[in-house]
């Protein structure tokens, strides 16, 4: 049996190794790491150094891979922690489901066992939902970026929700795409599940409790992050900013994380 399996896990790495060529997935500055908590296991990788931390956390479905060229460019003069939440990317499937206030725990814990309470904390999508759990219900984090922040409570709804992801993957990059396929197959497994903890969670509840300066960042061609709730994300919270990126939908950080990068460095440089 073990003879008929290990063909299979070396054909699943070279297919693996080959998506990451085709889409420009930079190679590991280190190699990736487990972190363990309350049952739940994050994978989380290094690259740069330098005083500043930033900390990366992908939206549902994805994973840390998708933030390779956000990871690049911010490692040039800082370090960079990009995680993959229990259940996706390459960490394991949890024994439960974990809630969007459980995966901001185990965020947290990571925080503090690297001496990164003070990081500036990056979420994408439903990664905006955890970060903002990691600053209202910890207190870590010395800046907060809300790239694509979701659930619009608007339209708390799974079918609303995936007819407007539906909307902005029609005119995304193959590059997205292809990324966004794999990273959805490895977190197939009880995604359905997963989809009902993101929209169940109440962000809207959190962001007046966190205190430390915010900004939210929209494609302004995004479908899944109307303006109208960005705005009202923004002013919710206490210090809140807002910055749009032109031409981009919601996917703006993994098509080309170039003019976001921009806005978040001009954006720490005040």
């Amino acid at each position: 049996m073990a003879s008929d399996i290990e063909p299979l896990e070396r054909m699943v790495e070279e297919i693996d190794r080959a998506i990451d060529d085709a889409t420009g997935v930079p190679a590991p500055e280190r190699p990736p790491r487990r972190f363990d908590h309350d049952g739940s296991t994050l994978v989380v990788g290094e690259r740069g150094q330098g005083e500043l931390t930033f900390v990366l956390v992908h939206g549902i479905g994805m994973g840390r891979k998708v933030f390779g060229d956000l990871a690049v460019r911010l490692s040039r003069d800082a370090r960079v922690l990009a995680v993959d939440l229990p259940g996706y990317g390459e960490a394991p499937e949890p024994p439960r489901t974990p809630t969007i206030e459980r995966m901001a725990d185990a965020v947290a814990a990571l925080l503090r066992a690297e001496g990164a309470t003070d990081a500036v904390l990056i979420g994408h999508s439903m990664g905006t939902q955890v970060v903002v759990e990691v600053a209202a219900r910890h207190g870590l984090g010395s800046r907060v970026v809300l790239v694509g922040p979701t659930i619009d409570d608007s339209a708390r709804r799974a079918r609303t929700q995936l007819r407007r992801l539906a909307a902005d993957l029609l005119d995304e990059s193959p590059k997205v795409l292809l990324l966004g396929a794999r990273e959805y197959l490895r977190a197939r497994p009880h995604l359905i599940r997963k989809t009902r903890a993101m929209i169940v969670h109440r962000p809207e509840d959190a962001y007046p409790r966190v205190a430390v300066p915010a900004l939210v960042v929209r494609g302004a061609e995004d479908p899944v992050s109307p303006e109208p709730w960005c705005r009202r994300v923004v002013a919710a919270l206490p210090q809140g900013n807002y910055a749009e990126v032109p031409g981009h939908g919601h996917e703006t950080m993994i098509r080309d994380a170039a003019p976001a990068h921009r806005l978040i460095r001009e954006w720490l440089g005040r």
